[in-house]
């Protein structure tokens, strides 16, 4: 006989088959495709858009003009364009009706600590640190860029 042990799967009734472990897809349903980020000036939102985006995994894809398209490999699309409907000394801001912010995921707190830590040379400045909801304990940083925008960087909690 054998030693009690089975290599087949469990059963809703506690029994195991011979069968191996079934792969079941999982569907993640509707999820963005791309993001359209209007910037008041192209040429200063590039240099800390650009380094952030590729620490992220994001690739600058050269085909496009006049915008600035960041692919990442698992589909998602990130695009910044200057605005065309700028009015002299109006800012974005993110407490006014729109998007508050973007919260991308990272996959470790040292990830997340790598990159806070090269922000401020490259044009992000660190915001406070408050406790939200979203996050759900997890490890977080809020960055800003010159215009405004912020970013949350969210890794898995420590």
């Amino acid at each position: 006989m054998g030693s009690g042990r089975s290599s087949g799967r469990e059963t809703a009734s506690g029994s195991t088959t011979g069968a191996p472990p079934v792969a079941i897809p999982v569907s993640l349903g509707p999820v963005l495709h791309h993001l359209t980020l209007w910037v008041p000036d192209l040429g200063r939102a590039e240099p800390a858009w650009r380094w952030l985006l590729e620490e992220l995994g994001y690739r600058l894809d050269p085909v496009v003009e006049r915008v600035l398209v960041f692919r990442h490999p698992g589909g998602f699309a990130m695009a910044l364009e200057q605005s065309p409907d700028m009015v002299p000394g109006m800012l974005y801001s993110r407490l006014r009706p729109g998007v508050n912010h973007i919260a991308f995921s990272l996959d470790s707190p040292s990830r997340l600590e790598a990159i806070t830590a090269k922000a401020a040379d490259n044009g992000w400045f660190l915001l406070p640190v408050d406790r939200h909801p979203i996050a759900g304990g997890a490890s977080v940083a809020y960055l800003e860029d010159a215009d405004g925008f912020e970013v949350e960087l969210v890794a898995p909690g420590a």
